[in-house]
């Protein structure tokens, strides 16, 4: 199709290519080794998350506020993952890198969207940890498994609705020029600027939307970890204080994992090689799926019990079968 001027375009004619081309990471050499690794760390992610999920749905000890957040946590890893590892794989590894214009849409909105949530679970968490430290006394009072559910409820809602109003504005453009899509998956940004009609909708919901699912979930938690230090720096106690910031430590890790290769690849700008930048956007996509569930494990000691627990009940069931 010849290219034509945004100018000729109307409501009535909107223009949708059969199918997208996404690029991938083009031109680094053994790539193919980065996508066996994302393989690897796929079905790590499933096994993980899994894991903790079950143990959170099996132990009443754990049906708690907190670890309601974290099996939403790691629902969303999983779901996230699905929806980017599988696609990402048979794109470069199997050569598939025609995608239709409906399950390019269905890719953005399921991608984008679980790493939306992601985002507010992690602010979720820091909310929980903000009123354990600084209003213990209270804490059962204002965090109770009910509120957990209705703020995991809303974000879900606004997450949904957040991302369905964006890929339906990518839905009223039309592509008559280029349809090679410069990312790894069907993403956004890459998608809107291919528009050959009045993308303003599309180009302000690029940048308004992640400051709503990144930045300001990041910026409240970092303002309940002021809170939290302040708090800290009121207890006398060393062994006290030392105690309170163990509990934090598992959701420090997470968020640094989450946040830190967005913010490098942001604060780098253009100055960052576009490769390079996606392959930051990806570590940032899929490494906190398969790291979440090995932090809490390993980090967070009412799990530890949990499994522990879990060993020797069925250890038990063993040894009672065979005798």
């Amino acid at each position: 199709m010849s290219p034509l001027n945004s100018a000729d375009f109307t409501n009535d004619s909107i223009v949708h290519p059969d199918f997208f081309y996404i690029s991938g990471l083009a031109g680094i050499p053994h790539i193919e080794y980065y996508y066996i690794f994302t393989c690897f760390v796929y079905a790590l992610t499933l096994l993980g998350n899994t894991f903790v999920m079950f143990m959170i749905y099996t132990d009443r000890c754990l049906h708690s506020p907190k670890y309601i957040a974290v099996f939403n946590l790691a629902l969303c890893d999983l779901c996230g993952s699905t929806a980017f590892i599988p696609p990402l794989i048979d794109t470069v590894m199997f050569n598939s890198h025609l995608i239709s214009f409906e399950a390019c849409l269905a890719n953005m909105y399921f991608v984008i969207c679980f790493i939306s949530l992601q985002s507010f679970t992690l602010a979720v968490l820091s909310y929980d940890r903000c009123v354990a430290i600084c209003v213990p006394l209270r804490y059962n009072e204002i965090v109770t498994n009910k509120s957990i559910l209705v703020i995991t409820a809303t974000l879900w809602i606004f997450a949904g609705m957040a991302i369905l109003m964006a890929v339906m504005f990518i839905n009223t453009l039309s592509f008559c020029k280029s349809t090679v899509i410069n990312s790894f998956y069907c993403d956004h940004g890459p998608i809107h600027r291919l528009a050959c009609n009045d993308y303003t909708p599309s180009k302000v919901i690029n940048w308004t939307h992640p400051i709503m699912i990144l930045w300001f979930p990041l910026l409240f938690i970092v303002v309940t970890y002021i809170c939290i230090a302040r708090a800290l720096l009121k207890i006398a106690a060393a062994s006290e204080r030392l105690k309170a910031m163990q509990t934090c430590t598992s959701h420090l890790i997470l968020v640094s994992v989450f946040y830190l290769p967005i913010c490098i690849t942001e604060a780098m700008g253009s100055s960052m090689h576009q490769n390079t930048r996606m392959i930051n956007y990806s570590l940032s996509t899929f490494l906190p799926p398969v790291l979440n569930p090995i932090i809490y494990t390993l980090k967070t000691e009412e799990f530890r019990e949990s499994i522990k627990k879990l060993y020797i009940r069925n250890k038990i069931h063993i040894t009672v079968r065979n005798e």
